[in-house]
């Protein structure tokens, strides 16, 4: 693989999130029934005229200055011209010349060691455009053997294309540029990031070349609708064309799918270029104008981006740079997590992002959850780490008030606590008392201790805490176990 370049290049539709499509008034709900909101305008029957929707341009408005890129004062629509089973028009509205967003871009996060200044190794991919389109409807195969059946739902629904230059060199850098998209368009607010609806979809063009040779010829991997389809399906693909260009033979552009039943690509069609498609202007549609005033509006509406929330959380709270991305993978977390810090201070910071990244995070997943649907709260859960930090409950203890709180077992941390008789003793002449008898009841563990084997201390104290069913405060027992053994 050394003796090969790769280059990608991604194009992805986010699905905007509007009530109605781009150009009809028809509804953009999931899960109808088949051809059920496919209306007049989005057939294109003689006599109908398309009108543009206002919240599907905010949308893109949004976006562009999200990655910082320029929105245009003035664009249009096309045309694109094509034969499919389910574009009815045998059209589709797009942008082609000038789109409604031009250039930007979008920092990634790489796995791997840290830079030699602790800093996590970030990559800026830059983006070509971002245009509004409607989507084609869906052709389905699966229930009318051997015939297809065509649902016109999604035709008409409003797309953001957004188009990347060819910056990214593996699989691995492909995915981390769609998840860093796909968490985007959802913190804006545009795209709600459903890939098994199809609201998130990619296409992957691939090439390979020898170091410092001109661009190869690029392959378009279609309709990827998962992480893990893309990484595979890409990775498949570099092997190929390495493999195809190794044994003498030259690859033609084109379209392909990806079979995730057999983890290849196969050729679907031999790739179009623009001129295949022959745009021309919609004539039905007039230029769409965006004052400036109507940018800076927008502007006004969007919430803090994650970038500038990362730096907030290490300015204010003192956090790692891993830590803030981590409480920045979405906005719904991060909010989580700044009603807890706003509840217990900002010398809770550290604790509540371990909790919102460890156990919250990992009920989440196990139970299929998004945070917004987490059974403990915010406030319940910055109840918990407040009685850690003023010494009622152990860190221990605590987990098991979590437990509790995600079961329903009680409304608030103080509660289970009470009822539970969680608290933790703190008194030190108790914990003495119980240390005294550890001792007299482990002299093997003693001398074992005195002879050099520090694994011997460590079973003292779990011996003390089990004494005191985890109630006593685990650094007084350490502190005062020394104290004991070294007298």
């Amino acid at each position: 693989m050394s003796q090969w370049e790769v280059v990608i290049g991604l194009e992805t539709h986010a699905q905007l999130k509007t009530q109605s499509k781009i150009f009809s008034g028809a509804s953009t709900a999931f899960g109808a029934e088949p051809n059920a909101q496919a209306c007049a305008v989005d057939i294109a029957l003689p006599g109908v005229l398309p009108v543009l929707n206002r919240e599907a341009v905010v949308c893109a408005i949004k976006f562009g200055l999200a990655v910082g890129a320029t929105v245009a004062p003035r664009s249009i629509f096309a045309r694109k011209n094509y034969f499919y089973p389910d574009l009815p028009k045998g059209y589709q509205i797009s942008q082609f010349e000038i789109p409604v967003v031009s250039g930007g871009g979008l920092t990634i996060q790489l796995e791997g060691p840290s830079t030699s200044s602790g800093q996590a190794r970030t990559k800026f991919v830059h983006l070509t455009r971002a245009h509004l389109e409607e989507d084609a409807g869906k052709s389905l195969h699966e229930d009318f053997h051997g015939k297809t059946g065509i649902d016109l739902n999604r035709a008409g629904t409003p797309l953001l294309e957004i188009v990347s230059e060819p910056d990214m060199s593996s699989a691995v850098e492909a995915v981390a540029y769609a998840k860093a998209l796909h968490a985007l368009v959802q913190w804006i607010g545009i795209c709600d990031g459903n890939m098994q609806e199809g609201s998130f979809r990619c296409d992957a063009n691939v090439s390979v070349r020898r170091p410092g040779a001109p661009l190869g010829t690029r392959r378009e991997i279609k309709n990827l609708n998962s992480f893990r389809f893309l990484e595979q399906a890409i990775n498949y693909e570099i092997q190929w064309q390495i493999n195809e260009i190794e044994e003498g033979r030259k690859i033609q552009q084109a379209t392909v799918l990806f079979d995730p039943d057999t983890g290849e690509t196969r050729a679907m069609r031999s790739k179009e270029d623009a001129q295949d498609y022959r745009y021309f202007p919609d004539p039905d549609l007039l230029p769409l104008e965006i004052k400036a005033d109507w940018i800076a509006d927008v502007k006004a509406g969007l919430p803090e981006l994650p970038e500038a929330m990362k730096a907030r959380f290490e300015a204010d709270y003192g956090l790692s740079a891993y830590d803030a991305a981590g409480l920045t993978t979405s906005l719904a977390t991060a909010r989580y997590f700044e009603t807890v810090v706003g509840s217990v201070g900002k010398a809770g910071a550290k604790p509540a992002a371990n909790w919102v990244m460890g156990e919250v995070a990992a009920r989440l997943n196990k139970e299929g959850l998004d945070i917004d649907a987490a059974p403990v709260t915010a406030a319940q859960l910055a109840g918990v780490i407040a009685r850690i930090l003023d010494n009622t409950i152990s860190n221990k203890i605590a987990r098991d008030v979590f437990e509790a709180l995600w079961n329903g077992e009680g409304q608030d941390a103080d509660s289970i606590i009470e009822a539970k008789g969680l608290k933790q003793i703190t008194d030190s002449g108790a914990i003495e008392k119980i240390i005294d008898e550890v001792l007299a009841a482990n002299q093997k563990s003693v001398e074992e201790f005195r002879a050099g084997k520090d694994k011997a201390f460590n079973a003292l104290v779990g011996q003390a805490m089990k004494a005191t069913k985890g109630k006593a405060n685990p650094q007084q027992v350490n502190d005062l176990l020394k104290a004991k053994l070294a007298s």
